[in-house]
């Protein structure tokens, strides 16, 4: 058994165990960060960022119209690494998206007066900026509401540098907050933050019941539907507004003559060896019909060994009998189908080996996701 492979059948609800997440980077759209197409004029963004060129040079304009960069270089050069936050990959929580946008990210202030907070009003207090996005009826609000060619220092606004840096200021337990530079998360504190939430992106319409990554770590995906199908993909690039663009007339393999399809039994999960690209070995789990296919055959679930008779049980959902239907784990392959397997296409219908069959005593209230899972032990081979 080649790497001790064993798929894990999950017969009632796909458990999740505990494992340590990393921060989930999104924009104030709502959107994950993506790759610039063209490098950022204006703001010091690089790799995946927030802002596209018309986003950057909007920016640009909205700092120049502050007419802060003859007054006082320094200032200038700290409210324009505030205006450019937005483009961080972090921008959604560095804004507060999740109950509304900030004017300006949250700003490092650990009550110290080395905090990048109040580096920003000793530097900035008395000068003037137009528009400024430090306004007391600006917390906490976006962009749209600033006052239109007013012209005001930090010290017209606020009493004090603390009343500022308690308004627009963090706290020293703060996992995100901006130092006037792209937001880093090396830290374990910083990096063990669950992520609050996920952005997706609508592909197609047709009510696919499986993903499964390819293992070669491309764009592509293989989709499964209830009845019995497969079809391998590419993802198209995000935000490109393009189709999932899957052949339905052209299935990576079609396992309909052995699956039984109803409401609520079919192709029930797909998975790929860690190794696909090498071994070329698939699984797929699905419920079958003893009566009509012959290698459906299993040991029922209703049985002696856990106190139940399956005569007892009367039949449902159409079965003539308990145990009619069957949950079976089945190893298949692409090998022969193309010289590499990491290139195929097309996958082989016929079973390489059985895994798994077991009679279900009813026909509700079953399930059939598998994951991968990879044992190693010495005695496997």
């Amino acid at each position: 058994m080649e790497g001790g492979f064993i798929p894990l059948l999950c017969l009632l609800l796909l458990i999740m165990y505990p494992y340590p997440c990393s921060s989930l980077p999104m924009c104030t759209s709502l959107r994950a960060p993506v790759m610039a197409k063209e490098a950022l004029s204006f703001c010091p963004y690089k790799g995946r960022v927030c802002c596209d060129s018309a986003k950057d040079s909007q920016l640009q304009m909205q700092f120049e119209a502050m007419n802060i960069s003859l007054t006082n270089p320094n200032c200038a050069s700290l409210i324009k690494s505030i205006l450019c936050a937005t483009c961080d990959q972090f921008s959604a929580n560095l804004f507060k998206v999740e109950s509304q946008i900030r004017s300006v990210p949250l700003l490092c202030d650990y009550s110290s007066a080395t905090s990048f907070c109040t580096h920003v009003w000793d530097t900035c207090q008395n000068v003037s900026i137009r528009n400024s996005p430090f306004a007391p009826s600006l917390q906490g609000e976006g962009a749209a509401g600033l006052p239109q060619n007013t012209s005001s220092k930090l010290t017209d606004l606020w009493q004090s540098r603390t009343d500022f840096c308690t308004a627009f200021g963090g706290r020293s337990d703060d996992v995100y907050c901006f130092n006037g530079r792209p937001l880093q998360l090396n830290s374990t504190r910083a990096s063990s933050v669950p992520p609050k939430g996920l952005c997706l992106e609508r592909l197609g319409d047709k009510g696919y019941i499986n993903m499964a990554a390819h293992p070669d770590g491309s764009d592509r995906a293989f989709f499964s539907d209830l009845p019995g199908k497969i079809w391998l993909a590419a993802i198209p690039k995000h935000a490109s507004g393009q189709p999932l663009g899957i052949d339905e007339s052209a299935p990576f393999v079609d396992l309909t003559d052995q699956v039984k399809y109803d409401t609520v039994f079919g192709l029930m999960g797909i998975a790929f060896h860690p190794n696909f690209t090498q071994n070329g070995r698939f699984f797929a789990s699905f419920n079958c019909d003893k009566e009509k296919l012959s290698t459906c055959s299993g040991r029922c679930g209703c049985n002696s060994d856990v106190g139940c008779d399956p005569s007892k049980i009367g039949a449902s959902g159409g079965a003539d009998h308990p145990c009619q239907y069957h949950n079976v784990v089945a190893e298949y392959t692409v090998n022969g189908t193309s010289s590499e397997p990491a290139k195929a296409t097309k996958g082989k219908p016929t079973e390489v080996r059985r895994i798994l069959t077991l009679g279900l005593p009813f026909t509700n209230n079953h399930g059939g996701q598998i994951l991968p899972f990879l044992f190693r032990f010495p005695f496997l081979k």
